[in-house]
């Protein structure tokens, strides 16, 4: 399959997800970062992700519970 193939028959969701498996995988293989280094950023931004989410999370719990 050629690239071109390859973007006509992709989603849009389905090519971000290949840039970033095609990004993600030479910069490891050209030893930008290692694997291990990688995994730590990606479990840093979800951490991070989940704490932000929290508060939004409890805020619409307790909004909804005074519209009753």
């Amino acid at each position: 399959m050629s690239f071109e193939e390859a973007l006509t028959v992709a989603s849009r969701d389905e090519g971000f997800k290949a840039t970033v498996y095609a990004m993600n995988t030479l910069l490891i293989h050209k030893g930008v970062y290692t694997q291990d280094e990688f995994q730590v950023l990606f479990v840093e931004w979800v951490e991070k992700e989940q704490r932000r989410k929290a508060p939004e999370s409890r805020l619409a719990q307790s909004s909804s519970a005074y519209s009753a």
